[in-house]
């Protein structure tokens, strides 16, 4: 795997290089400040551009292969090294070609580390990024060792050896600029000798805090990447939507705060299936309890709960409806349409299973088993809390033969009063009921039914869901065929 995005920011930052140690060169040592410009420049430009060869070389042949959760540290090791080597080679080519003493080479050791420290921290946070990325893209996972070298320490060692690094870097140009003065003695006014030595500290110390920056900004770039991932997962987890993952892409506390997060979100959506299955079971279980001792056929649930799904998916976009309507509450209201005559298990044997039609009297006991289904379900929702699945199963079981126009029973509910999952279900309870035989009727066709769902728009039905059947009739007349009693 090789990463070529930041070959950019190598080509830039070794250039920078070349000229910051060039310039640095003549400000802290004597000996280098009085070469001749190619003098100066060429044995540096050599060997930049031979580090340059050296870093491509082992970044792609060596880095690349070994595992990801090494490549950060050893990319920052590697690239510090050669910055260290490089510095010692111009020590020794200086030493053999203008016979520069120790002293000079060791100027010159420090000025490659210095620079070394902050562009191989910048480059190895760039190959980080890169790293992050490919990781997101290839879907793949560190596994964080709890053991790691933590950011503070990290941080610590890096502010000590950058603060001795400076502090060696300005105690040198003052040794030497001392050592200047001393030589020129009154031959320059000492307010020039000052402005020039002020000159040289400002100098070095924009470098310095250039490169500070770069690193600073690199860094922020990474930490600002790494918590907007780790926060948009957890952000859509509190949603309820638990199937995103932070990728692992890093071997420190962002890689185990990921880690850990993916564990926590994993173990939610274990547990949320489980209640699912429990809630799905818990559902079919009073379903069948509900077919037990409804006269009604199984065909006729399933059914109805399609039309209801079918009319609900139709209205899910209407502006009435889309503030209660999703994917979560429609499929509440498939799960639930089969308990909405769960109150006839408390309606006698005598009227419930009679073969013939229902006079006043029995009439009247039969109505009762809408608020008996509520009633039992209240009960239970109560256990469960007031955002219990079984809230659909309540409303439906309660209210599916309320009316628009407040004539229904068991509330005399009207319009808006009677829920969205009752007006549903009123819909799909009677269109059935029409189209299906019973012992005191003949099946009406779908025509004929559609003609008395039609006319009572308005009054016994909420016209918006009226209008949902008409656009969608076929697939109330396939649902119809396919589940034939």
């Amino acid at each position: 795997m090789k990463f070529k995005s930041s070959i950019y920011r190598v080509v830039f930052l070794y250039i920078s290089s070349l000229f910051f140690i060039s310039l640095y060169g003549g400000q802290v040592c004597p000996y280098i400040d009085g070469l001749e410009f190619f003098e100066l420049t060429l044995p540096i430009s050599l060997i930049v551009a031979l580090q340059y060869i050296l870093h491509r070389i082992l970044i792609d042949k060596l880095i690349s292969q070994i595992p990801l959760e090494k490549q950060v540290s050893r990319y920052f090791k590697t690239e510090l090294t050669l910055f260290v080597l490089s510095g010692f080679l111009l020590t020794f080519s200086n030493a053999i070609l203008y016979d520069f003493p120790l002293v000079s080479g060791i100027k010159m050791i420090l000025g490659f580390v210095t620079l070394g420290m902050f562009i191989s921290v910048d480059l190895s946070l760039s190959h980080e990024r890169a790293l992050a990325l490919y990781m997101k893209e290839q879907n793949i996972q560190l596994k964080p060792n709890e053991n790691y070298f933590p950011l503070v320490g990290k941080f610590a060692v890096f502010a000590t050896a950058i603060i001795i690094l400076i502090v060696a870097i300005f105690l040198l140009v003052t040794i030497k600029d001392l050592d200047w003065l001393i030589q020129v003695g009154n031959e320059i006014p000492l307010t020039q000798a000052k402005i020039s030595i002020m000159k040289e500290f400002i100098f070095i110390g924009s470098v310095l805090l250039l490169f500070v920056s770069i690193v600073i900004y690199s860094y922020s770039i990474n930490l600002k990447y790494f918590l907007s991932n780790e926060n948009a997962v957890l952000i859509s987890a509190t949603e309820g939507d638990l199937n995103g993952q932070v990728t692992v892409s890093s071997n420190d506390e962002f890689g185990v705060m990921a880690h850990h997060t993916n564990l926590m979100i994993n173990s939610l959506l274990k547990r949320t299936e489980e209640l699912q299955l429990t809630q799905d079971v818990t559902i079919l279980s009073l379903a069948s309890l509900a077919e037990t001792r409804d006269n009604e056929t199984g065909a006729h649930i399933k059914r109805t709960q399609r039309y209801v799904r079918a009319l609900a998916e139709q209205l899910r976009h209407h502006e009435n409806f889309k503030h209660e309507l999703n994917e979560r509450s429609i499929d509440l209201l498939y799960k639930s349409a089969p308990l909405h005559d769960i109150g006839k298990v408390g309606i006698p044997d005598r009227i419930l299973l009679k073969p013939d039609k229902l006079d006043n009297d029995e009439f009247k006991i039969m109505k009762t088993h809408a608020e008996l289904g509520g009633q039992a379900l209240h009960v239970a929702e109560q256990g469960l809390g007031s955002t219990s699945f079984l809230q659909y199963a309540r409303e439906i079981a309660t209210t599916h033969h309320e009316k628009w126009n407040g004539s229904g029973y068991p509330n005399g509910l009207k319009e808006l009063e009677i829920p969205i999952s009752g007006r549903l279900m009123a819909v799909a309870d009677v269109y059935d009921a029409l189209i299906s035989e019973r012992v005191y009727k003949k099946a009406f066709s779908h025509e004929k039914a559609m003609d008395i769902l039609v006319e009572g728009r308005g009054e016994h039905f909420d016209p918006d869901i009226i209008d949902a059947l008409l656009e969608i009739e076929d697939e109330f007349i396939s649902i119809a065929k396919e589940f034939q009693g």
